[in-house]
């Protein structure tokens, strides 16, 4: 093999790994960010992950708040129990590609076990998209997805504007968890996954030719 012949399959193989690993499955780390006693937040969980089970693009990961246990008094020096309940949810936050938030709104915002989770954590938001899945209320908890961009914009993370709102969420769903409409809002559900998709290939692949400092 000549030159030119062993530098053209150099640059096929290189070509075809980085086209293999911009193709790999997006890592999404979906977040449940209620611990109400009675919440209905596993019900928009459940319709929201069969919209993204068997997706080619998209593994998911759910977090429930309500399971982490994580210490509500911030110390430089956590105890021992607390920083393993740290150590085990930071280690998944950071193995996210992308994140996808599903939350209420309690009084014009969002629940404070979401806060506490966010606040706890850093360097594991940067660079990566975030999306919204909210209900609540007449506003679908549109205004807590408000608050949360401003949270996540200060943590260098890209909110999508796009968002799957759920007004007076519990009449929208039957007993047995199913949207009464067959189409429901799959529609939207969709667009929040695409662009979740493209925003969470197009940070990763930045961020392997040039680490992300903010």
């Amino acid at each position: 093999m000549d030159l030119t012949t062993a530098g053209s399959a150099a640059t096929a193989t290189v070509s075809t790994s980085a086209s293999a690993s911009a193709d790999a499955p997006l890592k999404v780390a979906v977040i449940l960010a209620s611990n109400r006693e009675g919440r209905f937040a596993p019900v928009v969980a459940d319709w929201f992950l069969a919209r993204t089970d068997g997706h080619p693009a998209v593994v998911t990961d759910l977090i429930d708040v309500a399971g982490l246990d994580l210490p509500t008094v911030h110390s430089y020096r956590p105890a021992p129990e607390a920083q393993a309940a740290l150590a085990a949810v930071a280690s998944r936050l950071a193995a996210a590609d992308a994140f996808v938030v599903i939350t209420p709104e309690y009084n014009h915002s969002y629940p404070a076990p979401l806060k506490n989770l966010i606040d706890w954590h850093h360097v594991e938001w940067q660079a990566k998209p975030v999306a919204f899945v909210s209900y609540g209320g007449v506003s679908g908890g549109l205004r807590a997805v408000e608050h949360l961009r401003q949270v996540f914009a200060e943590l260098h993370a890209v909110s999508i504007r796009d968002t799957v709102s759920f007004h007076n969420a519990g009449a929208q769903f039957d007993d047995e968890g199913r949207h009464r409409d067959p189409a429901g809002p799959d529609a939207a559900a969709k667009t929040v996954i695409d662009l979740l998709v493209w925003w969470g290939r197009a940070l990763r692949d930045a961020k392997k030719v040039r680490p992300y400092g903010g």
